[in-house]
Formats: C-alpha cells, structure tokens, sequence
C-alpha cells in the first residue's frame, strides 16, 4: 500500500475510485461508444515500437502494480452512479521532485457539465495532501480544445511546448504543457474551482450546509 492509496474520493454527485477487473464489461462499452471522440487523443505506439496492444485484464493488473509501487494512481470517474471515465496520475518521481503527471478521459455525453474539472481537481488536492506531491503536469494537445477548457477552468499555468512531446492517434505531436504546484492552491484545487464557479452564476450562492463537501475514504488494499 503507498501513500495516499487506495482511497476513494467524492464530491457531490461525483465519486472517483480505484479502476477494478470488474468494470471491464462498462469500460469496454463505454471505449467503443465513444471511439469517434476520444481516438484522435488516444495514444498509440511508433511503428518501430516492440509495444503490443494490451487487453483490459492486462492494463488493469498494470495499474494496480503501478499503484502498489506508489508510480500511478488509476481512478474511475463515476457520475450519478454510472461510469463516466478515468482520471489516472502517473509517472509519480519522489525525491527532490515530488512530481507526477495527470491524463483524463470522460464519456461524451458527460462533457461540458464541470465532471472532470472538479474529477481533476479532487485528485490534485488529493495529491498534495496525503499522497504529498508537491507539483502536477499535464500535457494537452494544441487541438484538443476540451482538455485545455478543463485547466482553464482550474487556473493552470501553462509552462511551456514540447514539439513532438507524445506518439498519439498514429504519430508524434506536439503539447502544451500546463503545471500546478502546492503553493499556488493553500485552501484546496475545488475550493478554487467553486470560487470561479460561484462568481460566474449570478443566484444567490448556497449557505455552506448545502454545498457539497469532497469526501475520502481509504480502502484497504485488495
């Protein structure tokens, strides 16, 4: 068991969990309905690459060892009860570092509702809280208008461009790369995200006792 994990994380309407074996069956069917919007951002392997396509089964147990070693921390978005994507934190460098990198994907009919803005930014509070990292990255493609509304949303900086950064959808492309430290959040990602959404919304805000409060609950492991 590493640090920080395995936990469960809600907010209102949204729990993040571990991925398990046993979502392989919604997993898959909700991969080929979303094929058409997710395929241009998925990565793939050069042509020269030893890599193989990995099953569900295989993908899963790597995720699990990853995240036992303290290297990943693999979630499922659930929304309403229903599976509605990933968010995974990986590439975990600890010593002077204390870094990590962060990938999303969320079913298309979910989109544009705020899910993985505050998906996002539960797992980075979770990540300079108990798991103790104290900068996060993520990498978007200039054209992926929908990932780069999410660090928008979140006040990301954006750091820099890495030309020919990742191979996806069949060669390699550039990213923009956008980072957050601790310093830059002190009362929390979603409390910030709340902020922002409080001043766009003209109605009168909520009194504290309705507003839904991030929860974690720490699991043992499997």
């Amino acid at each position: 068991m590493s640090a920080g994990w395995p936990v469960v994380l809600e907010s209102g309407r949204l729990r993040l969990r571990p991925i398990s074996h046993k979502d392989r069956d919604v997993w898959r069917r909700t991969r080929q309905a979303n094929a058409a919007w997710l395929g241009r951002w998925d990565a793939t392997a050069p042509s020269r690459s030893h890599s193989q396509p990995r099953s569900y089964s295989a993908m899963v147990r790597q995720m699990r060892t990853e995240a036992r070693a303290g290297r990943q921390l693999p979630f499922v978005m659930e929304y309403d009860g229903r599976f509605v994507g990933q968010v995974t934190v990986s590439n975990i460098v600890r010593g002077s570092a204390q870094f990590a990198s962060i990938g999303y994907w969320v079913d298309e009919t979910y989109a544009g509702r705020g899910i993985t803005p505050l998906a996002v930014a539960l797992v980075i509070d979770h990540c300079f809280g108990p798991v103790g990292l104290h900068r996060i990255e993520v990498a978007i493609r200039p054209e992926n208008t929908s990932s780069l509304r999410v660090v928008e949303k979140l006040g990301m900086n954006e750091v820099g461009y890495a030309p020919r950064f990742l191979h996806i959808d069949g060669d390699w492309r550039d990213h923009r790369i956008f980072a957050i430290t601790r310093e830059e959040v002190p009362m929390g990602l979603v409390g910030r995200l709340r902020d922002v959404e409080t001043r766009k919304d003209p109605r009168p805000s909520q009194p504290p006792s309705g507003r839904p409060s991030a929860q974690k609950k720490h699991l043992s492991q499997e």
